[in-house]
């Protein structure tokens, strides 16, 4: 592929061009010595341009190079916004749900994380003996489980409809958002996207406008429901799958990046048989004896979910119209989740949280779901002999047959341009990050940020037939220098460790300073 012009020769001045330099042959015949001055000057200004210009047009570079297309990804611009869910339905739908809950609580409410006292994963006989209940308090929570389920409203077929992509953003979390969804671009993904934040004090309306014109539309939970309501911030993911108006929806965390584009899992036979894929977590289930019993799965305690693989929510595939009535369970356990159901389903081991409701309800109800049989690939960081994680690797559903990544959830070094490099962002009011990797010489990356390495192990990238950390970085110098975020320093940081690590290069015009034009596209060495 070519970047520069093939003609060696460079192009005839232009007639706008010739123009200009007829008015200034016509004022040197006569004019004052001040306008001999103004006019050499123009004339120096004119040549330095031209020759610039030329030099950048037509110089041949130094050897093959790809051509590195600013992540504005002006060829999606074509992919319409998603129609904004409809409010006034939706509101009534959440308050028939807020209605069943409310009149039906789990006993106790008072079910706090409390965490395993030995290191490691826990045996079997602290697993049993963890979280205790009293039979009354467990016989009632069945009993308003049984009415749940019997009240659950029916599937609302006329508000939604298409495929997409959802995501919940806002606070830091809108950071990491940036990088997988300007990623989702880069890897060429083509479905329209949903980024959901809580509120309007969450919502950031330049970004929006920005996240537009890629067909990727902002919305916010507080338009829908009270989220006062909930105070863990994972009790909202099940709220933006439950209004987004699309019928099929693939969720990713905000710190979760594509590694390859995941269009093609909507027609995939995981998704098409089940309408759920959900992938699996490290560990195997520590659930409560009883929660089977209170969920309506067995008549007493039981260790039924003792060999079960705990699911990695962060990416989840789920069709509304199959599983409505599961989605609206699991948003009952979300509800309850930090007063209960988080505590039975997990007693206080690793995955706290949200990320098990969505398969105990599909279990509850009786209903099949894929679970991708491979299991996570572990990401480490460069140069530290796979002793020190950075993120899991989750593989592609269309590939039943072997394992091949396509999901980066960047769990334990998320990925924000700011979080990197930003200077004096934790003194920020308005927008205050932690102290930045590139400021915090206990950080894990501060060296590679510093000394410009890798953070991937290129031999691991090598083996896996993938390399995401370039496009990575692209999407970092766009959020840098040509976003709502842009900022010198960031930019510059940026693009310095672009260009030693990766043999990117910004060259300029010569001229960018003078009449405002933006620096050229990035080139990528090859």
């Amino acid at each position: 592929m070519t970047i520069y012009g093939d003609d060696p020769d460079p192009p005839p001045p232009s007639q706008p061009l010739r123009n200009i330099i007829r008015k200034i042959k016509r004022l040197h015949k006569g004019g004052s010595p001040r306008q001999q001055i103004l006019i050499l000057l123009g004339w120096i200004f004119l040549l330095y341009a031209t020759f610039r210009t030329h030099q950048y047009l037509f110089a041949k570079p130094p050897g093959p190079r790809l051509v590195c297309e600013t992540a504005t990804h002006e060829r999606y611009y074509h992919i319409p916004l998603p129609k904004p869910p409809e409010k006034e339905s939706l509101s009534h739908i959440w308050s028939t749900l807020q209605a069943i809950f409310d009149a039906h609580p789990p006993q106790p409410l008072d079910l706090t994380l409390q965490r395993f006292e030995k290191p490691g994963f826990p045996a079997l006989e602290d697993i049993l003996n963890k979280t205790r209940i009293s039979t009354e308090d467990a016989e009632a929570s069945r009993k308003s489980h049984v009415q749940v389920t019997k009240k659950l409203p029916p599937y609302p077929s006329q508000l939604f409809s298409g495929q997409g992509i959802v995501m919940l953003a806002g606070g830091r979390y809108t950071g990491f958002a940036t990088t997988g969804l300007a990623m989702l671009r880069e890897v060429g993904s083509k479905l329209p996207v949903e980024v959901w934040v809580k509120d309007h004090g969450e919502e950031n309306k330049e970004w929006c406008k920005e996240l537009a014109h890629e067909g990727m539309a902002c919305r916010r939970l507080s338009d829908y429901m009270d989220t006062e309501l909930l105070d863990k911030g994972y009790q909202l993911k099940i709220s933006t799958v439950l209004f987004s108006s699309f019928e099929q929806i693939l969720f990713l965390d905000a710190d979760n990046v594509p590694v390859k584009s995941p269009d093609g899992i909507f027609k995939s036979k995981s998704f098409t048989d089940t309408g759920v894929v959900m992938w699996p977590d490290y560990w195997k289930h520590t659930g409560a004896p009883l929660l089977p019993y209170i969920v309506g799965l067995s008549d007493g305690p039981s260790e039924m979910f003792r060999e079960d693989q705990t699911v990695e929510s962060g990416q989840l595939m789920w069709d509304k119209k199959r599983h409505w009535k599961a989605l609206c369970l699991a948003a009952y356990y979300n509800y309850y989740g930090p007063q209960h159901y988080y505590t039975m389903i997990s007693q206080g081991w690793a995955g706290w949280g949200d990320k098990d409701t969505f398969a105990l309800a599909l279990r509850s109800l009786r209903q099949e779901y894929y679970m991708v049989p491979h299991k996570l690939s572990t990401l480490f960081l460069n140069g530290t002999n796979n002793e020190h994680g950075i993120g899991m690797l989750q593989a592609d559903p269309t590939k039943p047959a072997g394992y091949e990544p396509m999901f980066l959830h960047s769990n334990m070094v998320k990925w924000s341009v700011r979080a990197f490099f930003c200077s004096g962002c934790a003194d920020d009011k308005n927008d205050p990050i932690a102290r930045s990797q590139w400021e915090n010489q206990k950080s894990s990356i501060h060296k590679h940020l510093k000394e410009h390495h890798r953070i991937f192990p290129l031999n691991d990238m090598e083996t896996m037939k993938i390399d995401p950390e370039p496009l990575m970085w692209k999407s970092f110098e766009h959020v840098a220098c040509r976003s709502v975020w842009q900022s010198r320093d960031l930019c510059n940081r940026t693009r310095d460790h672009m260009e030693q690590t990766f043999g990117y290069e910004f060259p300029k015009t010569g001229i960018s300073p003078l009449v405002g034009a933006e620096d050229q596209i990035c080139l990528w060495t090859n």
